[in-house]
């Protein structure tokens, strides 16, 4: 009985996988100078001193606060950064133990079994282990909003999950704004179903766990209406996403390029001269401005590009599926074998999701409430991501939510045998 109990333990079966997620984070260790690293580490070390963006005119809001304010105590304290890297590896392993515990509630151990393993060998993530980047920290709360959601719609002591969970999704949008606006969405589509439905008790509960979500984040954007008079401000980051998704330029796709035009060793030799060529124009026009009027100018300009040239926007959207889905294409950007390594999970996830649509809307209103709220959720969040510029990145930290999904459906839809038929 002791063995049986021990191998039920996610916590100890999923063990090896926390030892192999520290071995990459020693393996790999950051100095905090790449990507968005600076950035975040930078904004934790302002809310330390009172203050999260400088006022105008050198405002800027690359992010949400969710991360700094995570990132506080190890800033706070001078850690080294391969503690906030430590954390990421056992943030990651935390978050399949949660799955696997969320999976049990729906699903057979088996089921539960494999789906908890897929996510914790699940490759595309392990990138962003040893960086200090806010994708593990998403991954995350998301997995633990799943477990939560559950606990609120199948448990006794409901009240105190259904708290807990609008907390957590109100700080997963201060993590990652994008989120900011599916709440809203959500909220939306929500209360329409709550009239319309004749057992609305589960959309109620929805709704006051999406108001207590939206009461987490009204300091933050009550601070950014302070600074910019701007309502429902998250990002500074806006315009400029926009405008490099809607470029209407041959050989672009709507990924976002820095700029001034950094030295990327995967571009091809002349893309740097070609890039110039395409969009100095807009640029010294957009930096005339600081701040605010900087990211208005962006929005302007992508506005006019979707007007001007909507048919290619449309294709850049395209694009954007294939960057979210598997990193794939980029503009002006050599072929790289490592691609073909993120083929294999994500490819699977996706074929399963195919498979399980027709099932889910044949069956909608039996597939248990949560499951259906979280699909709401995080195809309206994809919806989203692929109007912006955006990366493989964005597709797996919603994993956790299309493996619970996918398990649900595949285990009341499908019966494997390896037996022939006599």
């Amino acid at each position: 009985m002791k063995n049986i109990k021990i191998t039920k333990n996610p916590f100890l079966f999923l063990l090896p996988f926390l030892i192999l997620y520290i071995a990459i984070v020693f393996t790999f260790p950051t100095n905090g100078t790449f990507g968005d690293e600076g950035r975040y580490l930078a904004y934790a070390h302002n809310l330390l001193h009172g203050f999260y963006s400088l006022p105008a005119p050198n405002l800027y809001v690359g992010n949400g606060p969710g991360y700094p304010i995570l990132l506080m105590p190890f800033v706070a304290l001078h850690l080294p950064l391969i503690c906030i890297t430590f954390l990421n590896a056992i943030l990651y392993y935390l978050s399949a133990v949660f799955l696997f515990k969320a999976s049990r509630q729906i699903v057979s151990f088996r089921l539960s079994l494999i789906i908890s393993l897929f996510f914790a060998m699940y490759f595309n993530s392990y990138e962003y282990l040893p960086i200090v980047y806010t994708e593990t920290f998403t991954i995350f709360l998301i997995s633990l909003i799943i477990l939560t959601l559950f606990k609120t719609f199948n448990s006794k002591k409901s009240n105190k999950y259904m708290f807990l969970s609008g907390f957590l999704i109100g700080f997963l949008a201060l993590t990652k704004v994008i989120f900011g606006y599916v709440i809203i969405f959500l909220l939306v589509g929500v209360v329409i179903l709550w009239i319309i439905s004749n057992h609305p008790y589960n959309y109620k509960r929805s709704i006051f766990i999406l108001l207590i979500s939206i009461l987490i984040v009204i300091p933050y954007l009550t601070y950014t209406y302070n600074l910019t008079g701007q309502i429902f401000y998250w990002t500074s980051n806006g315009g400029n996403n926009l405008y490099w998704m809607t470029t209407p330029n041959k050989g672009e796709y709507g990924d976002w390029i820095q700029y001034p035009i950094d030295h990327n060793k995967n571009r091809i030799s002349e893309s740097n001269e070609i890039i110039q060529s395409y969009h100095q124009k807009d640029f010294n026009e957009i930096f005339k401005y600081e701040g605010v009027k900087r990211d208005d100018e962006y929005k302007k300009i992508a506005v006019n590009n979707i007007k001007a040239h909507p048919v290619k926007f449309i294709q850049n959207c395209i694009s954007n599926i294939g960057r979210i889905l598997f990193n794939f294409p980029f503009s002006y950007t050599l072929q790289k074998p490592g691609t073909l390594l993120r083929l294999p999970f994500s490819g699977i996830i996706v074929v399963l999701m195919l498979f399980c649509i027709i099932p889910t809307l044949k069956n909608w209103r039996k597939i248990f409430f949560p499951i259906r709220l979280l699909l709401l959720f995080t195809f309206l969040y994809l919806g989203g991501s692929v109007l912006g510029s955006a990366e493989t990145r964005m597709f797996t930290m919603i994993v956790p939510i299309l493996l619970l999904w996918i398990a649900f459906i595949v285990e009341r839809t499908v019966k494997i045998t390896l037996k022939f038929n006599e």
